[in-house]
C-alpha cells in the first residue's frame, strides 16, 4: 500500500503541472533579467560614478546652450522685475535643499518662515532685464493646506515635487496639482523628482516602475518632468533655466533624456 501511494504521488499530474509552471516562471524571469541588462547598461555606469562621488552635475553634463543669464546683481530696484515661483509637495522630500542649491544658500541663511511657508530669493539678469524670483515653498505637513492659496496665487510657475525613493509622495503629485490649479490656472507646471542619487541605488525594475508612473503623471498634467539631486546639483539649474526660457521666450532647447538609470528629462 505504501509503495502504491509513493507511485501515485510521483506520477501525480497536478504535481507535474506545478513543476512545469515553476520552470517556465524561472525561464521568464531569466529572459526578463537579460533584457534589462542588455537595454539598461548605463545605470551600472551611474552607480559606479556614485560610488566614487563623481555623479555628473548641471555643469558637467552635456546640454544645449543656455540662455544668457547672470546671477545675483544688487543694483537699485527701480528696474527689477519680481516674479513668484511656488514649490509644493509632501514634507521631507528635499524641497528646501533643492532651493538652497539653486539660490546658493547651503546654510539656510536669509530664509523667511511664515506659518508653514519658506521664502528664498534669487536675482539674475535676463538679456537687459533684472529678474528677481521669489521662491515660495510650502512645507507639506498635514494641516497646512490652507496655505496653498497664499503659496500659489500670483505665481508664474508651480513646481510639484516628490521623492523618487517614495512612491507615497509620487502618488500625491496629482492631489497637489489639483489643489494648486484651484488658485492658479495660468502658472507653468513642472514635475520634479528629488533625491536621484538615492533613486539609482534602487533595483532597476523598481526604477523603471517609478519612472513610468512619473512620466504618465507628467503626460496627464501636460507638464515637463525632471529627475534631480540637490546633493550633486543634477538638473537643479536646468529646471529654472527651462522656466526662464519659457517665460521670456528665450531660444534655449532642452534635451530629452528617457534612459532608465539616468536623470530623466521628459516633456
Amino acid at each position: 500500500m505504501n509503495q502504491f501511494c509513493q507511485i501515485m504521488f510521483r506520477f501525480n499530474p497536478r504535481r507535474k503541472i506545478q513543476r512545469h509552471i515553476s520552470i517556465i516562471r524561472r525561464c521568464i524571469l531569466r529572459i526578463w533579467d537579460h533584457v534589462l541588462i542588455c537595454s539598461l547598461r548605463k545605470p551600472v555606469r551611474y552607480r559606479r560614478m556614485l560610488s566614487h562621488r563623481s555623479l555628473p552635475t548641471d555643469e558637467t553634463m552635456p546640454s544645449a546652450t543656455p540662455p544668457p543669464i547672470c546671477h545675483n546683481h544688487h543694483d537699485n530696484d527701480s528696474d527689477l522685475v519680481a516674479l513668484k515661483i511656488s514649490l509644493l509637495g509632501d514634507c521631507q522630500i528635499g524641497k528646501t535643499s533643492f532651493l538652497a542649491k539653486y539660490v546658493g544658500n547651503d546654510k539656510d541663511e536669509g530664509v523667511k518662515h511664515n506659518n508653514g511657508l519658506k521664502l528664498m530669493k534669487k536675482t539674475l539678469m535676463v538679456k537687459d532685464a533684472r529678474i528677481s524670483y521669489s521662491l515660495w515653498e510650502l512645507d507639506g505637513d498635514e494641516g497646512l493646506e490652507q496655505q496653498v492659496p497664499v503659496a500659489c496665487k500670483g505665481s508664474v510657475a508651480i513646481l510639484i515635487m516628490f521623492d523618487l525613493t517614495s512612491r507615497v509622495t509620487l502618488n500625491s503629485v496629482i492631489r497637489w496639482y489639483q489643489e494648486a490649479r484651484r488658485w492658479n490656472q495660468t502658472a507653468v507646471p513642472v514635475i520634479i523628482g528629488t533625491k536621484f542619487d538615492d533613486f539609482i541605488q534602487l533595483p532597476i525594475d523598481l526604477q523603471w516602475t517609478i519612472a513610468s508612473q512619473a512620466r504618465a503623471y507628467a503626460k496627464v498634467l501636460n507638464a515637463p518632468l525632471f529627475f534631480s539631486s540637490a546633493t550633486y546639483n543634477i538638473n537643479v539649474n536646468k529646471v529654472f533655466k527651462f522656466i526662464t526660457a519659457k517665460l521670456f521666450d528665450l531660444p534655449w532647447t532642452l534635451e530629452r533624456n528617457l534612459t532608465i538609470g539616468e536623470p530623466i528629462i521628459d516633456f
